[in-house]
């Protein structure tokens, strides 16, 4: 079942995204076949990630518990908060 996680960085802590980036998205492709999207979230200049957003198709809770427990930004201590819902895709229609 699709999740959508939406992580929020915790203020001042660019420096930690910045050091944990490539074990970061190394992660995720250790998941690309369940990703359907993934991105950082962006401050009003559109550079400046401020988030992850992440939609991933996972079996159940437990899934993706593990999945945010284990992603190296969470391990770092990047987010100040990560929010997790069940996600049904509408739109556009394949």
């Amino acid at each position: 079942m699709p999740y959508i996680v939406h992580c929020f960085d915790k203020p001042e802590h660019a420096g930690v995204r910045a050091a944990n980036r490539e074990a970061h998205l190394a992660y995720l492709d250790t998941f690309a076949g369940s990703i359907l999207l993934a991105g950082p979230t962006l401050a009003d200049d559109g550079q400046t990630p401020t988030g992850s957003l992440i939609v991933i198709d996972l079996p159940d809770q437990a899934a993706i518990d593990a999945f945010c427990a284990n992603d190296p930004y969470a391990k770092a201590d990047l987010f100040q908060r990560v929010d997790v819902s069940l996600w049904r895709k509408t739109l556009p229609k394949d």
